[in-house]
């Protein structure tokens, strides 16, 4: 039986509140149990609140720790955009995790190694990063929009420039 290791990870306060971790996790031991991998309990690590922008989350290091260390042979993850959210960090990761002897599974992804299964994985991760950024584009509309409005609640001190941050309803 292979080792190997889950990593699930949220980023917004929303999917905190509404435990989708636990589930991507289910659904990632669920996956690891049919594909005869052993997974012990402390190497499912869970990075809750940690954007996908970012490749410092507490989770993530120590999965890839395990992959140097030599100690699992795959790294299971929900999808590529739970890995990040940059595509280029994706492959950045899968090929760190190859170079270890590690094989990246994903759940909602093709797990074959054609061509077409590859290409298939690349096309999620950018439009995972496409889908990011288009968040981000919303939330700033909707922050700009909410300013016009007057619907600021209060005000904030940041910096020692006395420079002042909305906060919005």
């Amino acid at each position: 039986m292979r080792m190997g290791v889950i990593y699930a990870r949220v980023s917004s306060e929303q999917q905190r509140e509404e435990n989708t971790i636990a589930s991507q996790t289910a659904s990632l031991i669920e996956f690891a149990k049919n594909h005869e991998l052993e997974v012990p309990k402390e190497w499912v690590f869970e990075d809750e609140g940690y954007s996908g922008a970012t490749l410092e989350r507490p989770g993530l290091e120590r999965v890839r720790d395990l992959a140097a260390e030599g100690q699992i042979q795959v790294v299971l993850a929900y999808s590529p955009d739970r890995l990040s959210r940059k595509y280029a960090y994706q492959i950045l990761l899968v090929e760190e995790f190859a170079r270890h002897g590690v094989e990246t599974l994903f759940v909602k992804s093709p797990q074959g190694n054609s061509p077409e299964d590859q290409l298939l994985v690349q096309l999620q991760g950018m439009i995972a990063e496409y889908e990011r950024a288009q968040i981000l584009e919303r939330s700033r509309r909707g922050k700009r929009h909410r300013a016009h409005t007057g619907e600021v609640r209060w005000y904030e001190k940041v910096d020692l420039r006395s420079r002042m941050a909305l906060s919005y309803r």
